[in-house]
């Protein structure tokens, strides 16, 4: 490791030498976390280098920024924790899935029910989301001008990671108006309702600090070829990917390098410029009793990747929740405040 030294001398001759070592270009990664429901994870982040947070909101919400009884949020973010707030089109959080009407400082807008299904895996019910044609349409707009007012009153900015997994929505295909469209074509469609948000968005006076990025499990190349065009990665801030054990074969080092792999060989100058963040990690007790044995072995996988070529994994957010929740709780959290504690997060 590079080290520089230091030597001072004063008038009369004595002198104090210091070294320190360093990583040219290198910051530190943010340890995060998720607590399920969208919970107060305030104390679990105690005693932690918890330095980041994700959050989930719909669209369809009426309030969405920084939530409903979420006061704990702006004391997170006040005190410097970056928030990664994931807006899905996927209708959920709100008491009916109808159209909607509502007034935003001084305006009226009336948003018709979504119309749009999504994840539709073969025998199960299909969510219900806001169409790409209904944003392309404009009939959304109210929903962005809902978000944004409310955010305007954070006092501080936030990442803007629109949907949380593009992939998963879109893996069966989905269904709009009654009209069918296969999962190239949903991708497709999708990169063109982003790409008006991001013009919507763009267009009006935003927080400082505000970055955007798209969401995306990252399990098949294909979309992820398909969802990172050059022309979008222009306009994002941050690649974004998920990080799942499940299998007992998992290791750290080959989860969180699977979609850098596809990253490097695939995206262009400016998608590789992008540093990446883990809206989503987590290792599944079922595969792995002992979680904290493999959190102890993220930190050095990270180390490893950010050592070579491709986009620097920035932040990462542990998923408590589904197939990361943390079994025994007392026992994942030490391991995460452990990990947390190690470089490449320090």
């Amino acid at each position: 490791m590079p080290r520089v030294t230091v030597v001072v001398r004063d008038s009369a001759g004595h002198t104090a030498t210091a070294t320190a070592d360093y990583i040219v270009g290198l910051q530190p990664v943010l340890g995060g976390y998720y607590l399920a429901g969208n919970a107060d994870p305030t104390t679990d982040m105690v005693g932690g280098n918890f330095r980041s947070l994700t959050q989930y909101r719909s669209f369809a919400d009426g309030y969405i920024f920084p939530g409903y009884n979420r006061p704990w949020l702006i004391t997170l973010g006040d005190a410097g924790v970056m928030i990664n707030m994931i807006l899905e089109f996927k209708h959920y959080g709100a008491p009916t899935d109808g159209p909607q009407t509502f007034t935003v400082d001084g305006t009226t807008y009336t948003v018709p029910a979504p119309a749009m299904t999504i994840q539709q895996r073969p025998g199960t019910t299909w969510p219900k989301a806001y169409g790409y044609g209904q944003v392309l349409s404009g009939q959304c707009d109210g929903l962005f001008a809902r978000a944004l007012s409310q955010y305007r009153t954070l006092g501080f900015g936030v990442n803007i990671q629109l949907a949380s997994e593009f992939d998963t929505d879109h893996e069966f295909g989905t269904t709009e108006a009654g009209v069918p469209f296969t999962w190239a074509q949903s991708d497709a469609r999708a990169v063109q309702a982003v790409n008006y948000i991001l013009t919507w968005f763009k267009a009006r006076t935003l927080p400082g600090g505000t970055t955007f990025s798209v969401g995306i499990a990252g399990f098949d190349r294909a979309c992820f070829q398909r969802i990172h065009p050059e022309s979008l990665m222009a306009r994002l801030d941050f690649l974004q990917w998920n990080v799942y054990a499940t299998n007992a074969g998992d290791t750290a080092l080959s989860r969180f390098r699977r979609t850098k792999d596809w990253a490097v060989a695939d995206l262009g100058p400016v998608g590789l410029s992008r540093p990446v963040l883990i809206a989503e990690w987590g290792v599944r007790v079922a595969e792995f009793p002992n979680q904290a044995a493999w959190i102890a072995t993220v930190p050095p996988a990270v180390a490893t990747l950010n050592a070579e070529r491709g986009p620097l994994i920035a932040r990462t957010n542990y998923f408590n929740s589904g197939w990361g929740t943390l079994v025994p709780k007392p026992a994942g959290l030490a391991a995460l405040r452990t990990a947390y504690a190690t470089p490449p997060y320090v």
